[in-house]
């Protein structure tokens, strides 16, 4: 939903549109029962929604759906809502799981630092290399949002990984 909401925000800084200014407002509803939810259990989050956000997220739907016929379709406003229109369908499943997030910010920012160094890793001497790097930092992020100490990790998972059987590796993984 932050990319949908983005599209927005831009058309709004660029010309001013009432209707991109009423959806970046429907979008704030939805992220405002988002901030009620938070740190709450899943089961909870997911009653929160279902009461909440449930409505704003149909009414959102349906609203845009009443302004495309209204507008340019080559617009970038239509394009815009076209977008959103397409990408709602798939969140519509964050209302009924609790542990599903309106957005990937989370994921996003825990994959900043490798997307900022992105130029940086084309030259890793080979491309074996890159691999081996992707696989590392995957591991890496994956022992911290799973809150474990990623070198800890590691030193027990190399203690272990020559006696493990290739059929078990999920066991060694960080959020076992």
């Amino acid at each position: 939903m932050v990319h949908v909401r983005r599209k927005f925000v831009d058309i709004y800084e660029s010309e001013g549109s009432a209707i991109a200014e009423e959806a970046i407002k429907r979008i704030a509803a939805l992220y405002a029962v988002e901030k009620e939810a938070r740190y709450t259990p899943a089961e909870d989050r997911a009653a929160l929604r279902q009461e909440k956000a449930k409505l704003i997220f149909d009414d959102l739907e349906a609203w845009l759906a009443l302004q495309l016929p209204k507008i340019s379709g080559k617009s970038s406003l239509a394009a815009a809502i076209r977008y959103a229109l397409g990408r709602m369908p798939k969140a519509r499943a964050y209302l009924e799981d609790g542990q599903l997030e309106l957005d990937n910010n989370i994921c996003e920012r825990s994959i900043r630092l490798v997307t900022l160094g992105r130029k940086n890793y084309l030259f890793m001497g080979s491309k074996g290399g890159g691999d081996a790097a992707a696989i590392a930092y995957t591991l890496i992020e994956t022992c911290r949002m799973n809150k474990i100490d990623p070198k800890a990790w590691l030193r027990w998972v190399l203690a272990r990984v020559a006696d493990h059987k290739m059929t078990q590796l999920e066991d060694l993984m960080p959020w076992n």
